[in-house]
């Protein structure tokens, strides 16, 4: 691999984000005090540690890295596109991935901090009313996005997973953070003291400082935005990112290898199945991960027809019905 690759997808965790150079001058970020990284690892052991990008998805990785700049995947179901970000965060050792699932409801304030003022309101209604008011990052959570942009040493991995699914104006949305690298909590920044301890998306007892009412980055983190292909991106979104498209497995050998990968020695006469799942990926699509299941179904249950078990879990999610 080239020296100037970070992300080599080796699958072992090395320290190659220290080489990451300075960012360019239009991505300088200098948000403080630096917190550290988050300990443990990416959250999906098993899926980091299987996961075999293509050569073109780890060089997009990299330029991604480098450039400081949002990272879109696109692909058919079962390429391995939300993995990609928990692969990036076990071999770098960036901690936890922040997970945002996307929905046609969806708002970029969901994703940047929810705010419960009726638990505060509560609160003051039970007598508690100093208490609420001088500690209100009790009542502020920071979304994946908004804990994300906090002022890390090294950049957290954000999965935006299924982005094609959100409402129109969301994508335009996040461009003004991504360009920012901030954003504002207003109701901080409305009080007298507008700083506050509050909650993180890391999870229960979890909190960090934010002064001003404002959060700013420092190391940009790594936004990896899934998309199953749903929908068009504006040009001004679409310029902005960096893209790669994943592919399904070229052929048998590919695919046996990530079968063997994932399933071990369970994958020992997988060979029909494998055959199998190409033979009907033909004329429909499926997914790698119903042919895993079929594998692995197909190794512990009793004697009988293989291909007709497997052609039930391995059904096309697109194209002719089947004629069963």
């Amino acid at each position: 691999m080239p020296d100037w690759l970070l992300y080599t997808g080796s699958r072992s965790r090395h320290d190659g984000i220290d080489r990451l150079p300075p960012p360019p001058p239009w991505r300088a970020f200098d948000g403080g005090p630096l917190l550290p990284a988050p300990s443990g690892g990416s959250g999906n052991a098993h899926q980091a540690t299987t996961y075999r990008p293509s050569d073109d998805a780890v060089q997009q990785v990299n330029a991604a890295l480098y450039l400081r700049r949002p990272l879109l995947v696109t692909g058919p179901p079962g390429t391995g596109k939300s993995t990609l970000a928990y692969a990036v965060a076990h071999e770098l050792g960036l901690g936890p991935v922040l997970h945002w699932p996307i929905t046609s409801r969806t708002t970029l304030r969901d994703g940047l901090y929810q705010y419960d003022p009726l638990t505060r309101l509560y609160a003051a209604r039970d007598g508690d009313a100093p208490a609420a008011d001088e500690d209100i990052g009790r009542y502020i959570r920071l979304g994946p996005l908004g804990t994300a942009l906090l002022p890390y040493a090294r950049p957290r991995v954000l999965l935006v997973d299924e982005i094609d699914k959100s409402d129109i104006d969301l994508p335009n949305d996040l461009l003004t953070v991504f360009e920012k690298g901030e954003y504002e909590i207003p109701e901080l920044t409305r009080r007298e003291d507008p700083s506050a301890d509050v909650m993180t998306a890391d999870g229960p007892g979890s909190r960090v400082a934010v002064t001003a009412g404002t959060v700013r980055c420092n190391a940009f983190p790594l936004v990896v935005m899934t998309s199953n292909g749903e929908r068009e991106f504006p040009p001004a979104f679409l310029r902005r990112c960096v893209t790669v498209e994943l592919r399904q497995p070229a052929d048998e050998a590919e695919l046996s290898a990530i079968v063997r990968e994932h399933l071990g020695d369970l994958a020992d006469r997988s060979d029909d199945l494998v055959r199998r799942f190409f033979e009907r990926s033909a004329s429909g699509t499926l997914a790698t991960d119903q042919l895993l299941n079929a594998v692995y179904l197909c190794r512990h249950a009793a004697d009988g027809d293989r291909t007709a078990l497997a052609d039930r879990i391995m059904r096309r999610l697109g194209g002719p019905l089947d004629d069963d």
